[in-house]
This record gives C-alpha cells, structure tokens and sequence, in this order.
C-alpha cells in the first residue's frame, strides 16, 4: 500500500475513532481533515471503496504486531501478554457507534471485514495454544478448537454494549477479566503460577498494579 495512502487512512481512522462519526463521506472527511478530494480519489473511486480500505488498513494494524515481533521460540504465555498489550494500546480508543455505524451503512463491507479478521485471529490463537501444549503451560486434555473458538465469543462479546455499555465498562476492564479467565480456564498449575509471575514483572497496560 502506497505510504501517502496509509497516512491518509491513518489519520482516517484517529479521526472516525476519536469523534465517533456517523459519516465517513469524503466531502466531510476532506474538510476536517483538510486533504483534497483529488487527492483522496487518486486512490479510491467511492465511498465504499475508502470504507474497504479503512478497514483493510484496520485489519493490517492488527496483523503488523506479528510482523514486529519474533515469537520463534517463545512463551505461549508470553506471545499472549504481549499481543494483548498491543491490541490493548492499538484498539482500547475503538468506540461501539463507530461500529454501528458500519454495520448500517456498509453492511456487507463490514461483514467481510468482521470475518476476515476473526479469521486471522481464529489461526493465532489455535497456534498459541499448541504451542503452549506442546511447551507443557497449558493442559493437554483442550480441544483447540473448542477452545480458540471459545476466545472468539468472548472477543465478540466485550465489543458487545448491549451486554457491556461503555459508560460502565472500559475496554480495558473488560479485556483484562477475560484475558485472565482465558488463561486459568486452559493453563495448568505451572502456567498459572508463570503467569501471575509475569504478569507483574512486565509493563503491561492491563495490569492494574502497573
């Protein structure tokens, strides 16, 4: 993707995501942000082909912390901490209306989107809990599956404001009580002990004790 055209989407996004849109019409996007349409038309053709690519550019914010950390050879408890902190960092500013407005607008636009990231996320975590199995820090009796599935729902949920409003539930409320249920429903004793231990010996934005 051309650099000029990331920046654009970038900004984009800390717009939409700090004012909470309810339009991402190039006309308003072009006067607050104040690029030229020309400008933004040199790399789309409509709206909904800068809603796609918003969302492509979302998708790949998410994907570049596997690009900027080597996780050969490391802790599945520790690829866990890590990942959560950066999505913690990179996503908590995320707002439920901006999703709603989506989801209404651009219904089958967000749909892919939705899938295609539960998708890549669906791989990461079937692999991390492999590879904490085979590393003897979670139990061996899991379904990965099963399990991997299980992390999804829950992922979906906390995004969910009819069950978690955000006026009574910060995202990293709720992203902290699910992480650590997560890792005591499938680690063994000794994972569980690491974890508690690593949980505050790093600077982890969850970790309330900080």
């Amino acid at each position: 993707m051309d650099e000029k055209f990331r920046n654009i989407l970038e900004k984009i996004r800390e717009y939409a995501y700090e004012k909470q849109i309810n339009d991402i019409s190039v006309d308003k996007i072009s006067k607050k942000l104040k690029i030229p349409k020309k400008t933004i038309f040199q790399y789309v053709t409509n709206e909904s082909e800068l809603v796609e690519k918003v969302l492509e550019f979302e998708r790949e914010c998410f994907k570049s912390i596997f690009v900027e950390y080597n996780f050969e050879g490391v802790n599945a408890i520790d690829i866990l901490l890590t990942v959560s902190k950066e999505v913690a960092l990179r996503f908590k500013d995320i707002n439920p209306s901006v999703t709603f407005f989506l989801k209404e607008n651009y219904p089958a636009i967000y749909q892919e989107h939705f899938d295609k990231r539960i998708e890549f996320i669906f791989g990461k975590i079937k692999i991390n809990i492999q590879k904490g199995i085979n590393q003897g820090m979670y139990r061996e009796d899991l379904s990965i599956e099963l399990i991997a599935r299980l992390y999804i729902s829950r992922l979906i949920d906390i995004h969910n404001p009819d069950f978690f409003p955000s006026h009574k539930f910060s995202f990293e409320m709720l992203f902290e009580v699910m992480f650590e249920n997560f890792i005591h429903s499938i680690a063994k004793p000794e994972g569980i002990k690491y974890f508690k231990k690593k949980i505050k010996s790093v600077n982890f934005i969850l970790n309330k004790s900080g």
